[in-house]
């Protein structure tokens, strides 16, 4: 009886490992019937075409005689177990990979490395409403270094997929750098979070990250900096036909940054306009990592606008909301909001209400630390100077200014 034949199963290997479950998955990312992928994983696969081969190279990441081909007589064989051109030197050095060994032929991660690499991604993203900042910063660098060395060691979709987990991973190193230590590196681990979105093809994470790149420009009131970007996360969003919850999140960030500028009037157009895109129905296709925002997310933004806009009443009302609807676990947005509170009473004549405000935020604020809460604790602190001879103002000087908190505020 004859030996059952076993095919090409380099090639077979290959193609699974790089994300490619089936023939059909295979044949459309080359652009070729699957009849020829069929022909390429049997015992005598036929040497491709120059042009076909330059791209199963670029797509498997090997040289052909490492995806069991044999070129025929006469046809030179240009393929090396090298990294190919085009594909991951380019890409290493695009995410600020140069560091990482150049990928081995023959030595490709299977497609669950992937997988497994997004999970850990998923988890820290969980853990960030909860663990402390500068705690958890230190895991996600490291595990950012993890999905460059994979982004390296694999090929065509599960290299795809790895991007789009290391693109989530320096975004939520990003922000925490930014939101939660200001800490001045965030714009260019942002960079980093867009090439890695680029690798993988992935316009919705473009557009999150592009939209984060406007608030430091808007913090520094550079608005013409700040709309550009967001003129660039708005076309991104097009292309990946973003839904209404991503589309409105854009709407509070940018009028976050008119506000900022002092544009309120803008702003609250904006917000409106945000408010009529959840309105409109359920939503659907939302990317799992938006976590960051909700309809009460966006009447906080409305708050803040309100109270910059010095609309007291509005902004007092909307606040008040939002604190009641607020999740009992989002403890850093609950000191952001209390220190809103605590502006509208300032604003308003009212120092002991203020005072109270405040002094709740800074409750939250050692639970888990939030540099966004801190920064709402200092504006109602100055804007309380006439106030501050006050009995209830030295208190929550008394608080502001311990030990643990001087040291904080005014080292580097």
């Amino acid at each position: 009886m004859a030996a059952r034949s076993s095919g090409n199963q380099l090639f077979k290997a290959a193609r699974i490992a790089a994300g490619y479950a089936s023939q059909d998955a295979f044949a459309d990312a080359a652009g070729v019937n699957v009849r020829q992928v069929r022909r390429w994983e049997s015992d005598n696969p036929p040497w491709p075409q120059p042009s076909v081969g330059q791209k199963i190279e670029r797509l498997l990441g090997q040289g052909l005689r490492a995806l069991g081909f044999t070129p025929p007589a006469g046809v030179a064989d240009e393929s090396s177990p090298r990294a190919l051109p085009g594909a991951l030197p380019v890409t290493a050095s695009a995410v600020g990979l140069a560091s990482v060994p150049t990928q081995v032929a023959g030595n490709l991660q299977p497609a669950t490395a992937a997988i497994d690499f997004a999970t850990i991604t998923r988890a820290q993203r969980r853990l960030y409403w909860s663990v402390a900042p500068a705690t958890l910063h230190p895991t996600i660098v490291e595990h950012s270094k993890l999905g460059c060395a994979l982004l390296v060691d694999t090929a065509g979709q599960t290299r795809r997929s790895v991007a789009a987990a290391l693109a989530e991973t320096y975004l939520l190193a990003a922000r925490i750098e930014f939101f939660d230590l200001r800490n001045d590196k965030a714009t260019q681990t942002l960079v980093l979070a867009l090439q890695a979105a680029a690798e993988a093809d992935d316009p919705l994470m473009a557009t999150a990250v592009l939209a984060h790149m406007a608030f430091p420009p808007a913090w520094s009131g550079h608005r013409e900096e700040a709309i550009e970007r967001m003129v660039a996360a708005r076309t991104y969003a097009r292309r990946g036909a973003a839904p209404a919850l991503l589309m409105a999140w854009l709407d509070s960030v940018e009028a976050e940054c008119e506000t900022r500028c002092g544009n309120t009037r803008t702003a609250l157009n904006l917000l409106n306009h945000a408010e009529d895109l959840l309105a409109d129905g359920p939503q659907h296709a939302v990317p799992e990592w938006l976590d960051w925002f909700t309809p009460v997310r966006l009447a906080a933004f409305k708050g803040n606008t309100e109270l910059k806009a010095g609309h007291l009443p509005q902004a007092r009302a909307t606040l008040l909301r939002v604190l009641e609807d607020l999740d009992p676990s989002e403890v850093k947005q609950a000191s952001v909001i209390l220190g809103d509170l605590g502006a509208v009473e300032a604003e308003a004549g009212h120092p002991e209400e203020a005072c109270v405000y405040v002094l709740r935020a800074l409750d939250q604020l050692e639970r888990t630390w939030y540099a966004m809460g801190m920064d709402r604790v200092r504006e109602v602190r100055r804007a309380l100077a006439p106030h501050q001879h006050e009995r209830c103002v030295r208190e929550l000087d008394d608080r502001l200014y311990g030990w643990a908190s001087t040291v904080s505020a005014f080292s580097g």
